[in-house]
């Protein structure tokens, strides 16, 4: 007869204890245990095929093939997976709610002829799937749908269809009977990841996991969902634009360095070729203030954005610093740089600070960029939209020296821009393979001279 115990698991990290306890030994996390009841029973045995038993073998002895691959449809999706979908892997792809991880899924499935596919649904009914590729204008006759939240009865049909890839959307919906508590509680997630990690390297068919996020924009569940999987993808960007990013946040068959661009559209999602085009305002021979244009990287893909500035009088008597897709203490460093080394007078005034398009922006080859947007809206005098900034700014007013200069500035050039302002000596020895005009500036004042003056 099965045995019913009560243990308690660390929402952060999955760490097991017969107590509550405090603070997590596992992560340090504080006041992160939940109680739970699980059952301890000696069947075990899910139907995931024969178990071979696996004996040491020498490294040497071992042969290194290049991993089969299942190509995807969107090339965006093959990029960030290093290639395409590898066989026997298990694959995170977490995101907010609504975001598209669904239609990112179904409207690559429906596209794939040559592969039988079970996608199986804890989350919507048969009908809304067929709703939703009804509206992506995809019809499939080797995609399966099953609505199931039941482990044993997945594998069951899994048995009976022999599919070549298998999605489960959401991982937090199934439960397995083995353990008597509430689908997406810690040991739920565990266990069911674990046995679809066993199905995938005894099988050799793909899983692909949906998972959701908690309010720190984390996958929810135990850290150890993202130790078992051997792929996590975040699906990330604003609700209130058309624009998601895809970003691999782990993968072990390729780079965690790449990023797919995607717009919403009314028949599902849109790869975006060109990712500069869409970051910049369609208006580049209008001149107004308080606008210039950096180049940014994400991943290994250099893109051109639009910063956006406002300085006006500070109407309330204490002045107001908002930022929008840029770190808020970064921007107040920016102006504390200014006050200091530049003697400008900002610290009365009211700055508002907007990266174009949605994109929120961390690398600090943005800085000239923001500085030249502060100072174009606090004179109200307009910087060239054909003109481009790539620098960091420290704290003695120094422009610092930017990696991958070579790739931003051949993106600035690719895209017909007359002059690029970088710090100086960064494009010492391959300046000259440019045919675009580069200034260079060692300080926060060289660079407002070379703008105002």
């Amino acid at each position: 007869m099965a045995k019913v115990k009560n243990v308690f698991f660390c929402q952060s990290c999955g760490y097991e204890s017969p107590k509550w306890l405090g603070r997590c030994p596992g992560c340090g996390e504080w006041n992160s245990f939940a109680e739970e009841k699980i059952t301890v029973s000696k069947k075990t045995d899910l139907k995931l095929g024969s178990s071979k038993i696996q004996r040491p073998v020498k490294l040497s002895e071992i042969e290194t093939l290049d991993e089969p691959r299942i190509i995807m449809p969107s090339s965006e999706l093959n990029r960030v997976l290093g290639g395409g979908l590898v066989a026997g892997s298990l694959t995170l792809i977490g995101g907010e709610p609504g975001i598209g991880k669904s239609t990112l899924l179904l409207q690559n499935i429906l596209s794939i002829r040559n592969k039988r596919i079970l996608y199986v649904s804890g989350e919507e009914s048969a009908t809304q799937l067929k709703l939703r590729a009804d509206r992506l204008g995809k019809v499939s006759d080797n995609t399966y749908i099953l609505c199931e939240t039941r482990l044993d009865n997945i594998f069951t049909q899994i048995e009976n269809v022999v599919p070549e890839i298998v999605v489960v959307d959401s991982i937090q919906t199934i439960a397995s009977d083995q353990i008597e508590s509430a689908s997406g509680s810690v040991s739920q997630v565990r266990e069911c990841a674990a046995a679809l990690l066993r199905y995938a390297k005894e099988s050799g068919v793909p899983v692909i996991l949906v998972g959701h996020i908690n309010k720190d924009g984390a996958i929810a569940g135990p850290k150890v969902l993202e130790h078992i999987v051997d792929t996590v993808l975040q699906f990330e960007g604003d609700r209130q634009y058309l624009y998601r990013i895809l970003r691999s946040i782990k993968n072990r068959f390729g780079s965690t360095s790449e990023i797919g661009i995607y717009e919403m559209v009314q028949k599902g999602l849109r790869e975006v070729k060109n990712p500069s085009e869409m970051l910049l305002s369609e208006n580049r021979e209008e001149e107004m203030s308080g606008i210039a244009i950096g180049v940014t990287i994400e991943g290994v893909r250099p893109f051109m954005v639009e910063v956006q500035a406002l300085v006006s009088t500070a109407a309330y008597g204490t002045p107001q610093r908002s930022v929008t897709g840029y770190d808020q203490r970064r921007l107040n460093m920016i102006l504390a740089v200014l006050e200091k080394r530049a003697r400008f007078k900002l610290g009365q005034k009211d700055v508002f600070l907007n990266m174009a398009g949605g994109l929120k922006v961390v690398d600090p080859a943005i800085d000239m960029a923001v500085v030249a947007a502060i100072m174009s809206s606090n004179f109200d005098i307009s910087v060239s939209r054909k003109t481009c900034f790539i620098g960091e700014v420290g704290l003695s007013g120094e422009i610092r020296t930017v990696t991958r200069i070579d790739q931003r500035v051949a993106e600035v050039e690719k895209l017909g821009f007359d002059a690029v302002v970088i710090p100086k000596d960064n494009l010492k020895g391959v300046k000259d393979k440019f045919k675009i005009k580069v200034v260079e500036v060692g300080k926060i004042e060289e660079l407002l001279r070379y703008l105002f003056e």
